[in-house]
């Protein structure tokens, strides 16, 4: 039986709580995930958001300036200022070599036609093939 979606004022309380890893979970696609984004999958019922992620890694590994680090925002609605869904899309994914300004360009977009992802942005970083919330660096 699948766990309830946990409400979003909850789950981002929680996620503040998670400093380093006492364990890395391997994903099916060659990277790992600590205890904090576990958590986060698992109470956001987001795993789809780990695969997304995973699934780019091939793409962003040719880009040397994404080899060891990798800054990675969903971003729900089209609240942000400059980070917003096209079209009639529900979310975007993007991934930055560093912090994103509107001057700059992601290095991987992805549109998110349909989520229920109840946080409006999530970052996550992605450091030397192990994802984690940045409160684990």
């Amino acid at each position: 039986m699948a766990k309830a979606m946990m409400d979003a004022e909850t789950l981002s309380q929680n996620l503040k709580h998670f400093g380093g890893t006492e364990q890395y979970f391997k994903h099916w696609l060659g990277i790992q995930y600590t205890d904090g984004v576990k958590y986060l999958a698992e109470n956001a019922q987001c795993y789809w958001l780990i695969d997304a992620i995973a699934s780019h890694q091939p793409s962003a590994r040719k880009k040397r300036s994404l080899t060891e680090f990798q800054l990675w925002f969903l971003h729900v609605g089209k609240e942000h200022e400059f980070i917003k869904p096209k079209g009639k899309n529900a979310a975007v994914l993007t991934c930055w070599e560093d912090t994103p300004t509107k001057e700059t360009q992601p290095a991987i977009i992805q549109q998110i036609p349909y989520t229920d992802f109840s946080l409006k942005e999530i970052k996550l970083f992605l450091q030397e093939k192990v994802l984690l919330l940045p409160s684990e660096n």
